[in-house]
């Protein structure tokens, strides 16, 4: 996973995805790129920035080989500066 991209638990529901996205924007927004040191040669200081807000990890319970998750519950992957490949890595621990 790039530095720049969040995996979450959270709600599969396309209002709350919008209120993410304008949320994002409001705690790290992306303009005017001067605003952040990190963005001499570079202009996604703002991607680093939400991800650090979205986290990096999640931790899944299973149950009798099936996802234990909540009613409404999903893994979410957010891309926050897509001009990157991209991989997952999945970690099994426990019996």
């Amino acid at each position: 996973m790039h530095i720049t991209a969040s995996v979450f638990i959270n709600d599969d529901e396309s209002g709350l995805h919008h209120d993410y996205e304008v949320w994002l924007e409001k705690l790290a927004p992306h303009e005017p790129v001067s605003q952040y040191r990190h963005n001499v040669g570079e202009d996604n200081a703002d991607a680093h920035m939400k991800r650090q807000i979205m986290g990096r990890e999640v931790v899944v319970a299973v149950t009798a080989g099936r996802l234990d998750f909540g009613t409404w519950e999903q893994i979410f992957y957010g891309e926050f500066d897509g001009r990157r490949r991209k991989r997952v890595l999945v970690k099994i621990i426990g019996e």
